[in-house]
């Protein structure tokens, strides 16, 4: 049944695109997961437990109704089941490109193909969990029965967490309060203090997305990692990057398991003084300034960072260039990251400190056939940065040694 291709639309709305396309019940079924609401013992919280995850509570009643219902002549289900793609179930965005959802342009009459490469449980199910459960108590042959199904591509999970809220805040039967407070998204302001470390990674994104000091300053959309939706989204040659990309860049600046931190934390209610400070330090570079609250200090540091990217190597760069598309920002993320290792003895995030590591690899041309839009191209990049800053040494027995050499000046 894998690789899975259908035809597919491309949905442009002001959050941003999804594609709607249709899908049959057993291949939803393989690929999907929800986060069920649990109990978790927690001695710091007040009353002794806490809840953590954020779907409904199944009821196996309710399902089997649903059941009953997909086996009859009269069974429809017009409205869409919503799912968040790339994202696995530890809250990682998977970025293996074998096992990546996505959607690229075709002649066909759709305009688009989304591609399912493996049964992989990669789409997290955004709203639409009963429908699918049901067929579970359906005769085997409805399986094949397809769904409206619209794919979020690479939506940041904080997002994912807003448009379950939005759908459900209407509805009667889910609890105002519950659709906020599980997914970080509460009714009242929350103070910076209680966000998770996903939610300051996406409030930190649209700030530079609207900067006029930052170099992403209108570069920056709710898309696909896909460097060729990207460009579709651009006004002429006007490059563009994902939401994912950089929410996923900021993230492990500060926090090696986001979704693991969010879940502790939220085991503790706002009014039963929710803080980051209950989470420790796991070895990211800017975990001291995360856990003390110093958001400032953090925007600051991405955005000197990509300052002296846009001096010592988008400047010069070409438009066949990698080191600005999907896989050339991974990779700086990921130099960031080496820079500041040693962040705490140094203290030192300056426009300057960062040129001085970056401007070495101000003569490689990122555009070299070395380079591709891929994984691997990702690591080249990021091997390359790293190796002529001083920060990495090249693998002897590298199969590409000799591209590396070349590429490094060695």
């Amino acid at each position: 049944m894998y690789p899975l291709c259908v035809p597919a639309f491309r949905v442009v709305q002001p959050l941003g695109e999804f594609y709607a396309a249709s899908l049959p019940a057993r291949c939803l079924l393989e690929t999907t997961y929800a986060e069920p609401l649990r109990v978790q013992l927690s001695e710091k919280s007040a009353v002794g437990f806490g809840l953590i995850g954020g779907q409904r509570e199944r009821k196996d009643l309710r399902l089997k109704e649903i059941g009953r219902f997909i086996n009859t002549v009269e069974a429809a289900f017009p409205n869409s089941v919503i799912l968040g793609a790339n994202y696995r179930e530890d809250g990682v965005l998977e970025e293996d490109p074998k096992k990546r959802w996505l959607a690229h342009r075709t002649t066909g009459a759709a305009g688009y193909e989304l591609r399912i490469p493996t049964s992989a449980r990669l789409a997290r199910i955004i709203d639409g969990q009963h429908r699918l459960d049901g067929f579970q108590y359906a005769n085997p042959e409805r399986l094949d029965m397809n769904l409206l199904t619209a794919v979020y591509l690479d939506l940041p999970l904080a997002f994912q967490a807003y448009l379950f809220a939005t759908i459900n805040f209407h509805q009667k039967k889910v609890d105002r309060s519950l659709a906020y407070q599980l997914f970080a998204f509460s009714v009242e302001d929350e103070p910076p203090a209680c966000w998770s470390p996903d939610k300051l990674a996406v409030f930190l994104s649209r700030k530079l997305g609207a900067d006029d000091a930052s170099p992403f300053k209108g570069h920056i959309v709710v898309a696909a990692q896909n460097d060729e939706i990207l460009l579709n989204l651009g006004e002429g040659k006007e490059w563009k990057v994902s939401t994912a990309t950089i929410v996923d860049g900021i993230l492990r600046l500060y926090s090696a398991k986001p979704q693991a931190d969010r879940d502790f934390m939220h085991q503790r209610a706002l009014r039963q003084g929710r803080s980051r400070k209950v989470l420790v330090e796991d070895g990211s570079p800017l975990r001291g300034l995360y856990l003390s609250g110093n958001d400032t200090a953090i925007y600051t540091s991405v955005v000197n960072f990509f300052k002296a990217a846009d001096r010592a190597l988008w400047a010069r760069a070409s438009e066949r260039s990698y080191i600005r598309k999907t896989v050339g920002i991974q990779a700086l993320f990921d130099t960031m990251r080496a820079i500041l290792r040693d962040f705490e003895q140094k203290k030192n995030i300056s426009e300057a400190f960062f040129e001085k590591h970056l401007a070495t690899s101000s003569p490689v041309d990122f555009s070299d056939a070395f380079f591709q839009a891929s994984g691997i191209g990702r690591s080249h990049i990021a091997r390359v940065l790293q190796v002529r800053a001083g920060l990495a040494k090249l693998d002897e027995e590298s199969p590409d040694i000799v591209d590396y050499r070349r590429l490094c000046g060695r």
